[in-house]
């Protein structure tokens, strides 16, 4: 049985059998304004008589009603920015973490079932599925002299192997890795017919890399391909913690039934949208500019340090990887955890220790800062090491 008619090239992938059966069954909770949302509004036990607050009143924001449930005019920009046909293919929640908790709720029965994940990756996929009684199986990166790609023959032979699994999860670029994972790579986990689960494409970071980069709008061919965004990078919209799942309807439907009624304040969304707006897309966009130019000044710096040993992966993110070695050349996670912290505790710089990730021995993930920032950044390096 196949399903998911909306997309233009089916897939062999049966959704019902993919997703655990209580989710399927589920009657998403209906808040009032699902029914109505103009006229005297007595029906949601809101204050009447207005917010506590009045620092947004001049902005128009009606704080005292709740936000809308659906969030359509964001996910119609949303859709527009990212070339996908329609609202009905989008799911926003807090962050990211929160599309992955779903997309583990969904797909997975707690102490039955798995997850697969490459390391070195981010560490909230993990943290998910434990708190959710979910297993992890691993299949680390290739990352051999930095390469940081995918073993697929390995996920396959999992896959095959192993019929708990039901989300594997890819980050692309790479958390710590800044790698973009090849996309015959992807295609070729997607295509796996032996394996009747999803696959999840984590592309917090695919803004900082060339077009053409992101697969999100494969959505439209592949049923089992769900891909989660966030503008906490790219847009620098950390504080409002907003993300994006983008999948085939029938998955963003489960989404949308799953999440909590109002998980998106007005506040955010008011944000969100001015965000996506043409002069909000333009900022984004001159300021990435900016982020690859200084990205490329700091790796110059780096690479003329003493005791500096390689520089990992793709350099495809807004940091880099930065492996710092002993007089020998070996990697050295002593030397690093030194500078991390003196850094930190006495130059007032602070940087992330990824040292104990498989393939990062002796590594420091720097993020990739003002011009400014990334001067002093190197300067005290500079004066550190020698």
């Amino acid at each position: 049985m196949r399903r998911n008619h909306s997309c233009e090239n089916e897939m062999p992938f049966e959704l019902d059998a993919a997703v655990r059966p209580n989710i399927l069954k589920l009657q998403p909770y209906r808040c009032a304004r699902d029914d109505y949302d103009s006229g005297i509004l007595l029906d949601a036990n809101e204050n009447s008589f207005g917010p506590a607050s009045a620092m947004h009143r001049d902005e128009g924001l009606v704080l005292e009603r709740y936000p809308d449930p659906h969030q359509i005019d964001l996910k119609t920009r949303l859709a527009a920015f990212r070339g996908v046909p329609g609202p009905d293919h989008f799911f926003v929640g807090v962050g990211s973490d929160e599309s992955i908790d779903l997309a583990i709720r969904i797909f997975c029965n707690p102490a039955t079932d798995s997850i697969l994940i490459t390391p070195p990756t981010y560490g909230m996929y993990s943290v998910c599925a434990n708190i959710n009684d979910v297993g992890i199986v691993k299949v680390p990166l290739d990352v051999q002299d930095g390469r940081f790609q995918l073993q697929t023959q390995r996920i396959k032979d999992q896959l095959a192997s192993n019929k708990s699994i039901k989300i594997v999860f890819l980050c692309s670029p790479g958390n710590p890795t800044g790698t973009l994972l090849h996309q015959s790579d992807i295609r070729e986990i997607l295509e796996f017919e032996e394996y009747n689960g999803v696959v999840l494409v984590d592309e917090a970071y695919v803004d900082f890399c060339e077009d053409g980069a992101s697969v999100a709008s494969w959505v439209t061919k592949y049923p089992n391909l769900i891909v989660i965004q966030t503008l906490s990078k790219s847009f620098g919209l950390a504080g409002i913690r907003v993300g994006i799942a983008i999948a085939d309807p029938a998955i963003a439907r489960l989404f949308n039934n799953t999440k909590a009624p109002y998980n998106i304040s007005t506040l955010t969304s008011r944000v969100a949208l001015n965000a996506l707006a043409p002069e909000g897309i333009a900022k984004m966009r001159h300021n990435l500019a900016q982020i690859r130019v200084q990205r490329d000044v700091l790796l110059t710096g780096l690479r003329a340090l003493p005791r500096m040993g390689a520089l990992l992966g793709g350099n495809e993110a807004n940091f880099v990887v930065a492996r710092f070695v002993d007089e020998e050349g070996r990697a050295d996670n002593g030397l690093a955890v030194r500078l991390y912290k003196r850094l930190a505790e006495v130059e007032g710089v602070v940087v992330r220790f990824r040292g104990n990730e498989i393939g990062c021995e002796g590594c420091l993930r720097i993020s990739v800062g003002t011009a400014e920032e990334n001067a002093v950044l190197l300067d005290k390096l500079r004066l550190i090491l020698q």
